[in-house]
């Protein structure tokens, strides 16, 4: 086997030799945590590929994701300026730019940004003969509000098969993320950026039905529910969350306040945002306001997870409510809520 030198290392060999250098069990904590199937795959076959590793290319393999990290939380907490004067006292000017450089381009960038501002009619005919992993990657990294239009434009079937895919996405490898980037480039727009972040999952495939119409936010959910049940639920409690409850009209509060148990709601404001308790109390009578105030005060240290579990069950009310057409969620720009 030629000796590996680290300028010649990939990406993927380094994060395998960092983790043959933790050992057996941390790095198989860490492997857990990875949910992209084709990077786990590509850093195991790295990990047997890489046997016997000189000591110093474990050694600078360690340095370099130390100085990344040292490098990402100093420019988080003390902002670029504090950034530079500490790497260049440790590494020297030249290293320190380039460290850096490096790390802003990592956090800072994102890709297929410019297709925000395209025509999402024209972007999902265009799509349309594309992968559905490829759409996917795309519209997780697009506002939601772009990426609901162009999902709206798609029939059922893709409608599904994308979203599922966007639910079920992880990080993505930058060099594969580099290679699409490219492909898009050469078909849709002379502009390209560059980013290794993590995109996608059930947070933003709600985002994005949230901004979705109604049809097709039903359509998504229930073809979802028949092949991934539990999926489609996560993406589902995602999409409207107690704190949204400062979203809806004061009528609708008051119908789902008579829905409510008075020891439920007591409950569910405990630690809960002041708004949503002024949202509350706004649309309750005096009496009852102190009724409940009274409650509050007196109930007591409550378990977080008691609290979450009753700010569930009062999201249940809520869109059992909209289901049956009592009360109106606003999400996003809808323009057909009002039919004479």
């Amino acid at each position: 086997m030629a000796r590996i030198r680290l300028e010649q290392m990939t990406p993927t060999q380094k994060v395998a030799a960092l983790l043959i250098t933790l050992g057996p069990n941390t790095a198989s904590e860490i492997m857990k945590n990875i949910t992209d199937d084709n990077v786990l795959e590509q850093i195991t076959i790295e990990i047997t590929g890489l046997s016997k590793l000189p000591q110093e290319i474990i050694e600078a393999v360690v340095d370099e994701f130390h100085t990344v990290f040292q490098a990402s939380s100093m420019l988080s907490s003390g902002g670029m300026s504090y950034a530079k004067e500490l790497l260049e006292k440790a590494y020297g000017s030249a290293e320190a730019d380039n460290i850096l450089n490096r790390l802003v381009t990592i956090l800072n960038s994102n890709p297929f940004q410019f297709l925000n501002e395209a025509d999402p009619v024209q972007l999902a005919t265009s799509f349309q003969n594309e992968t559905p992993q490829l759409i996917a990657l795309i519209l997780a990294y697009l506002k939601p509000e772009q990426s609901a239009k162009i999902l709206n434009c798609f029939p059922p079937g893709i409608q599904h098969k994308v979203s599922l895919k966007i639910a079920q996405m992880g990080t993505t490898n930058p060099e594969i993320l580099a290679e699409l980037e490219k492909i898009v480039e050469s078909k849709f727009s002379t502009v390209v950026a560059s980013d290794f972040t993590k995109a996608g999952g059930t947070k933003a495939l709600a985002d994005i039905l949230n901004s979705s119409d109604r049809s097709t936010e039903k359509n998504v959910i229930e073809m979802m529910e028949l092949e991934t049940p539990e999926l489609a639920e996560n993406v589902r409690n995602l999409m409207f969350v107690f704190e949204d409850i400062v979203l809806l009209d004061d009528s609708s509060i008051q119908k789902v306040l008579r829905e409510v148990d008075s020891k439920d709601l007591a409950m569910s404001l405990k630690g809960a945002r002041e708004d949503v308790k002024q949202k509350i109390l706004k649309n309750m009578s005096e009496r009852a306001q102190g009724i409940l105030l009274e409650d509050i005060e007196y109930m007591g240290p409550i378990r977080a997870k008691e609290v979450q579990k009753v700010q569930s069950k009062i999201v249940g009310i809520i869109k059992a409510l909209e289901a049956v057409g009592e009360i109106t969620i606003s999400r996003g720009n809808q323009e057909d809520e009002l039919i004479e």
